[in-house]
């Protein structure tokens, strides 16, 4: 008899039921001696004891099924080693569930924090096998993420949408993208969208350079202009700050965003009508796409042969189309960052698009 915890922690996104779906089957298909529990709501059921005993057929329907069955929560890491409010060891609590419940290993999805904790597990003794879940794209050792395609489609309709009204009003339009630290969502989005100014964490902005190509783009007769904004986008004064600078300088701010900020130096500097538009949360919500289903399947398989095969302490990730065991030492506390000198950013401003960085 095998017994396999599941687990989601961290925030949600597309494909998280898909990838589940994908362990399940085949770990019911090849062993069949074994029983699956759903720890509750991330790491916070691990900490405090909540599961659940699965059944096959609670894996059933589920593919095109958003958000995660048996919920999810935020449990920083820096925190792991800091008692509860009632003086509780969440580490020791954490491995003594696993023994209890007599687990032979925990499937992890999630992100970056996610892997960190689940390195931190391995270390301890507990058998792991993690998946890649962000819609940011983020996470070392892996081609791409589950929920990054679903999270691309719904920020790019967006811009789809907007680019309708933009041209009606001859507006500049401001569409504020998901990513605090990294721009895949908004890289990608942006240039599927047809965006005329892509900002990204990756590439300190230049106001004059964003102002330079809106002129631009007015002297061309052209009437409006779009710009795909991720949240965390600096400008290159604020890349010279240091952390707790710059901290100290966004609590202060008095804009809702940077978005905001960056809307209001335009409209005082061109003097041209500027709109903006936050998807939010809807970037992460819905069903998943097509390309997040099969690429879900794919790696919950894998992960499923790993614990047929007993090899523990590995995130499964897609390189160059196939998928991959990746030791987690390798994957826990790294950002898979845009390069400013990809060649994709290169051949984007080829084409004339401003990334803010040049004059």
């Amino acid at each position: 008899m095998k017994r396999i915890g599941f687990l989601t922690s961290g925030g949600d996104c597309q494909s998280l039921n898909a990838t589940m779906r994908g362990v399940a089957k085949t770990l019911y298909e090849n062993c069949p001696d074994v029983e699956i529990y759903g720890i509750l709501e991330g790491y916070k059921g691990l900490i405090y004891g909540n599961y659940r005993k699965m059944e096959p057929k609670d894996f059933s329907g589920i593919l095109t099924e958003g958000g995660t069955i048996i919920g999810t929560s935020r449990q920083p890491f820096k925190k792991m080693r800091t008692p509860d409010e009632n003086g509780l060891d969440k580490v020791e609590a954490m491995k003594s569930n696993y023994k209890k419940w007599k687990l032979d290993c925990l499937v992890i999805l999630g992100g970056n924090g996610t892997h960190k904790t689940a390195n931190l597990l391995h270390e301890e003794g507990c058998n792991v096998v993690t998946l890649p879940k962000t819609i940011d794209n983020d996470i070392w050792g892996t081609d791409i993420t589950f929920g990054f395609q679903s999270a691309v489609n719904i920020a790019t309709n967006a811009i789809d949408c907007i680019h309708t009204t933009a041209a009606s009003h001859g507006r500049v339009f401001i569409v504020e993208v998901m990513g605090h630290k990294v721009g895949w969502l908004t890289l990608h989005a942006g240039i599927a969208g047809g965006a005329d100014i892509i900002l990204l964490p990756e590439i300190p902005y230049d106001i004059d350079s964003i102002v330079k190509a809106l002129e631009k783009r007015t002297k061309e007769g052209k009437r409006f202009s779009i710009l795909a904004v991720a949240e965390g986008c600096i400008s290159k004064e604020e890349a010279e700050l240091s952390k707790k600078e710059f901290k100290a300088k966004r609590k202060n701010s008095t804009y809702p965003s940077v978005s905001y900020q960056i809307g209001h130096e335009i409209e005082e500097r061109t003097g041209q009508e500027v709109r903006i538009t936050v998807p939010g949360h809807m970037q992460r919500g819905g069903e998943p796409c097509p390309y997040d289903r099969v690429l879900s399947t794919r790696l919950g398989a894998a992960a499923a042969r790993l614990i047929l095969d007993e090899k523990y302490g590995y995130m499964v990730g897609m390189r160059d189309g196939k998928t991959v065991p990746v030791p987690l030492e390798e994957v826990a506390g790294k950002l898979k960052m845009v390069d400013p000198e990809d060649p994709l950013i290169q051949e984007i401003k080829d084409m004339g698009i401003c990334f803010g960085d040049s004059l």
